[in-house]
């Protein structure tokens, strides 16, 4: 069985509310999506959602690598799943000169990989989740239900309070808070939400590369009295290696995010020291199998996992997100399925929505184990090409 066609299309979706953290503050995304054709008529749709500021890459850049990368040749025939899976896995998209993280690109290589697995499981039978039970047996826990956690992202004075009652009256058992915005009082605003939400929520924060080390450990220090589960980026990625020193002078765990791209990432990490978890994501790493890669790397040296995800997912990567969160053991930590919640088009025909409390039933169906409503795809999309 083989690849026939592969083309791409450049959407842009709006958000139903602005999204703001100490990097950027968002009301649309744009994003990639592949369209895979097998020679038996079956389709797959992959996503990838590019941030200049996380993996150097937009929509129009990735289709430029995808363009460079010899898909013909690389688009090898498969016999069965196994053989899909490996070919996938072998699959390397144009390289970028100076490119010594190996993660320019990455958002456009998801959604190659994405829409490939979800053909080949489609036409061999087998869901996405069964990637992890052939390829990464030794943290592969299949789970018929997840619960995702809750967002308060710019929310400050009043907005807070309300934010921290909606998390606490929809039932989240957990909640991360966008920190180090300028202009914000996050002390308040922590014992603010801490009083809303109660003692038992677990509650995290995440910076997003706001503080030079020296202030991180400062901030760190003075929320930690909130109870605070996880620090996650708390410096820019220029200053990653002193998370070292941070570590050692907080009580609190530090994730790594816009840090953590590629396997070169994590061994450089892990190495340095400069971590306890951390934080995956489908697009920023590269897709399913990278990611598993990650989770494999961090298992083997005691670190803890998130599965994060990129604002503005469409229900493509909320599928793909849902099969790895149902199939990888011992995920501290689960973002995504925000769909109805956030973009205004989800292009998904059945909704994917978290539901009370966060929770989300497994997939059991093959490939993504959805569908992609052609019309939505058609609204959103800016441009559209055939690349094989």
């Amino acid at each position: 069985m083989k690849v026939v066609e592969v083309s791409a299309y450049a959407i842009r979706i709006s958000l139903r509310k602005a999204i703001k953290h100490a990097s950027h503050t968002r009301t649309e995304t744009e994003n990639l999506v592949i369209r895979v054709v097998l020679e038996d008529g079956t389709e797959g749709y992959g996503e990838g959602v590019p941030r200049e500021y996380v993996t150097g890459e937009s929509v129009p850049s990735g289709l430029d690598q995808l363009r460079n990368s010899q898909l013909a040749a690389q688009l090898e025939p498969c016999r069965d799943f196994a053989s899909a899976l490996a070919a996938i896995e072998r699959f390397r998209i144009a390289p970028v000169p100076g490119d010594d993280r190996g993660c320019v690109g990455n958002a456009a290589r998801c959604a190659l990989e994405i829409a490939w697995l979800d053909a080949y499981g489609k036409s061999f039978g087998e869901p996405m989740c069964n990637v992890t039970k052939y390829l990464a047996p030794e943290i592969y826990r299949f789970r018929t239900k997840v619960q995702y956690s809750g967002a308060i992202t710019g929310a400050k004075g009043f907005k807070a309070v309300l934010a921290a009652w909606k998390m606490w009256g929809y039932g989240f058992s957990q909640v991360k808070v966008k920190v180090g915005i300028e202009g914000y009082d996050d002390v308040a605003r922590l014992r603010t939400i801490r009083a809303r939400i109660g003692s038992k929520m677990d509650l995290r924060i995440d910076a997003n590369e706001a503080w030079t080390p020296a202030q991180a450990i400062d901030r760190i220090r003075e929320l930690e009295p909130f109870r605070i589960t996880s620090a996650e980026q708390p410096v820019p990625h220029a200053d990653v290696a002193g998370l070292k020193d941070v570590r050692a002078a907080v009580s609190t765990p530090i994730m790594l995010d816009e840090s953590l791209c590629s396997y070169t990432d994590g061994v450089k990490a892990i190495e340095g020291g400069w971590c306890d978890a951390f934080n995956l994501r489908l697009s920023k790493c590269g897709g399913f199998i990278p990611t598993l890669r990650l989770a494999q790397l961090a298992k083997a040296h005691n670190l803890r996992c998130q599965l994060g995800c990129q604002v503005g997912e469409s229900a493509i990567l909320s599928a793909a997100g849902r099969n790895f969160a149902c199939s990888v053991a011992d995920l501290k930590y689960l973002e995504g399925s925000y769909d109805r919640h956030l973009v205004r088009e989800a292009l998904g025909t059945t909704d994917l929505t978290f539901g009370w409390g966060g929770w989300a039933p497994a997939f059991i169906a093959s490939g993504l184990s959805m569908s992609v409503y052609a019309d939505g795809l058609a609204r959103v999309t800016t441009s559209s090409e055939r690349l094989i």
